[in-house]
Order: C-alpha cells, then sequence, then structure tokens
C-alpha cells in the first residue's frame, strides 16, 4: 500500500474547483488536501471519501488511485525546502502566504537556483504588474502577458528545456491555468513545474486554495514576525515527494524527528512567555533550547537578497542538512548559541 497514490493530474483536470465540489457532496477539504499532497496517505483513507472523489472526477477508482514512483524531487539548495516540502518536479506548487511573508522572495530565489540547474524560468505576469513583482523579474528568462502567450512559449521551449512556470492565483480561480495544464498534458513535452503564488493573500484561509497540490509551501507569521527567512512553516508544509519508501529513509527519519522537535517547542514557546525558561524542568528546558537552534538554523541567506542584507548568500545540499539537523537533535550543538546558528549555511 506505500506506493498508492491519488492521481492529482486527473483530479485537477477533470475537477477545478475541488473545494466546492468537496464540500458539495460532504467531504472536508482539507482531508481532500491531505490525500493530495500525500500528508494522508492512501492506505489510510476511507473508502466512502476514495469513492466520492473518484465520483466527482467521473472516473473509477483504478484511474484516481496509481500505483508506482512518486514525482521526482529537484534538490534546491534550499535547507527548510528540500528537508520538509521538496520540490515535486513536473508538478504544481503552491505557496501560501499572507503579502509580506517574503513568498515571492523564496520564489526568486527558487528560480535563481533552478536556472542554474537548467531550467527555463517563466512568469504569467499578474493583472496590474504589481509593484512587489518589479524587483524580482530578472529571475525570470520569459515573462508572458497573457495565457496565450504563455502556452505558446512553453510549447515551443518545452520540446528541449524543462520549465519552471509562475502564475498568480488569480490565473487559477478564472480556470485558465487549470486549462493550459490540460492543454500541455496531450503534449510530448519535458516536465513544466508550475509555482501558484496569492499575491493578495487571499488563499491563506481556505482549506484548498488551489486545487491538488504536489507541494505545499506554507508561510508562517510568527516566523515573518522574529524575521526568521524563509518563513516557510515546517510543520504544515508538505510534499507528495515524501511519500512512501521511495524517498530516502534517512531523510524521513531526520525529518519526522525534526517536526517532533519544532512541534514541542513551538508549544514551549508560548510557556516560557509566561513562566518564563528557568521553571520548565531541565528535560524541557533543553528541548527548547534545541528547537531554538534548529529553527535558528533552517534560515538561510539568499542570493537575490544579498545586495539588501550583506550576507552572501548559501546552498546546502540535502545531505548536508540531513546532517546538520541530526547534529542538533542529537545535542551536539549544545555549546552554541542560535545566533551562531542563524544565517548561516552547513554548520562546517
Amino acid at each position: 500500500m506505500e506506493n498508492l497514490r491519488l492521481n492529482v493530474a486527473l483530479l485537477r483536470r477533470k475537477v477545478p474547483n475541488l473545494t466546492s465540489a468537496a464540500r458539495s457532496v460532504g467531504l472536508r477539504p482539507a482531508t481532500v488536501s491531505n490525500l493530495c499532497t500525500g500528508k494522508i496517505p492512501v492506505g489510510r483513507a476511507e473508502v466512502k471519501t476514495l469513492v466520492a472523489l473518484a465520483s466527482l472526477a467521473e472516473c473509477s477508482l483504478d484511474e484516481l488511485i496509481i500505483r508506482g514512483e512518486v514525482n521526482e524531487m529537484v534538490e534546491t539548495g534550499i535547507k527548510t525546502v528540500d528537508l520538509f516540502a521538496p520540490l515535486a518536479k513536473g508538478g504544481t506548487i503552491g505557496l501560501i502566504a499572507r503579502p509580506g511573508m517574503g513568498q515571492l522572495v523564496l520564489l526568486a530565489e527558487t528560480f535563481h537556483r533552478l536556472r542554474k540547474q537548467g531550467f527555463v524560468t517563466m512568469l504569467l505576469m499578474p493583472e496590474g504588474e504589481p509593484s512587489e513583482i518589479q524587483d524580482l523579474l530578472d529571475q525570470y528568462d520569459i515573462i508572458a502577458y497573457t495565457i496565450k502567450e504563455a502556452y505558446e512559449q512553453i510549447e515551443k521551449i518545452g520540446k528541449k528545456e524543462s520549465i519552471a512556470f509562475a502564475a498568480d492565483r488569480s490565473h487559477v480561480v478564472t480556470g485558465e491555468i487549470i486549462h493550459l495544464q490540460e492543454k500541455l498534458l496531450v503534449k510530448d513535452l519535458k516536465p513544466v513545474t508550475t509555482f501558484l503564488v496569492d499575491l493578495k493573500g487571499e488563499a491563506v484561509d481556505e482549506d484548498l486554495p488551489y486545487g491538488p497540490l504536489e507541494t505545499v509551501w506554507q508561510f508562517d507569521a510568527d516566523l515573518t514576525a522574529r524575521h526568521l527567512f524563509p518563513a516557510v512553516n515546517p510543520l504544515y508544509s508538505t510534499s507528495t515527494v515524501l511519500e512512501g519508501a521511495h524517498l530516502d529513509q534517512n531523510h524521513l527519519s531526520i525529518q519526522q524527528r525534526a517536526k517532533k522537535l519544532l512541534r514541542r517547542y513551538r508549544e514551549l514557546r508560548s510557556l516560557v512567555a509566561i513562566r518564563g525558561l528557568e521553571n520548565l524542568p531541565s528535560t524541557e528546558q533543553h528541548t527548547f533550547k534545541r528547537g531554538e537552534r534548529l529553527e535558528a538554523y533552517l534560515t538561510q541567506p539568499f542570493y537575490v537578497a544579498e545586495e539588501y542584507t550583506g550576507k552572501k548568500g548559501e546552498n546546502v545540499n540535502l545531505q548536508e542538512t540531513i546532517f546538520d539537523v541530526r547534529k542538533i537533535l542529537d545535542g551536539t550543538t549544545d555549546s552554541l548559541d542560535k545566533e551562531q546558528l542563524t544565517y548561516i549555511g552547513n554548520l562546517t
């Protein structure tokens, strides 16, 4: 059962407005979202849920549930992304944030890094050409101003090159992105990895803001307020890449241990704010301190922000990240202050 997963591409094609459709048949959109991203394994889903989804998509259960390899991971060198919510090549990635949380900087940084890996980067310009986009245009090889222009460029370039394509949620709401992806499915093209952003922050409060996604990067207001960037929430961000036995088990083990620590650390933050750290049991004090160190380590200087931060961008490959996080979890770095781990690359 470990290599079973939902046919997300089929769901996206057949049921564009999955949020409303799920509610109409008595399904919780959050449950559907978690099944799509792999947060809830298909093997643990209720049969009636799967039957309802198949009915919505007007397909058989055999078509809805597919067996085989999960999406290939694209390593970005961004620690928190690669560890907790890896980029799924050829998938759809949703960035869920309110304005000012750094989502556009993370998008620009990701595209900067993907270009170095040979991806052609493309942006479908949002209506009104918002000012916050202007400073980031250098990271895109192609700027399209209409969905038709975007399709023509992808069809032309995608025969030879992998493409990273970004669009605003406004194009999702109109159904244009769904239609575009539907047209591309029948073409013999290299993978098109689609990034969906929400410039207005309207999707934050929705259970299923973009429809089925392979990867979700959920941004965190608390991390943003404390200037810990990238402010991607490691507990709520997820990816289909993390499904089943196809993931490096060392990666999965460290990721789960890190999530457990960060979850408890966040609980303890509230207690510390009220009672003070010294009033916690000694074991909880150790947990709190290690959570602080891990949270600090997951910050990272970006290449696209060097001009503004004065810090040189850092690239940390996944194996280095796993090795470093293990050291933090095991207490090897207990002698270090969190400041020594903030905005660094790797530990060496």
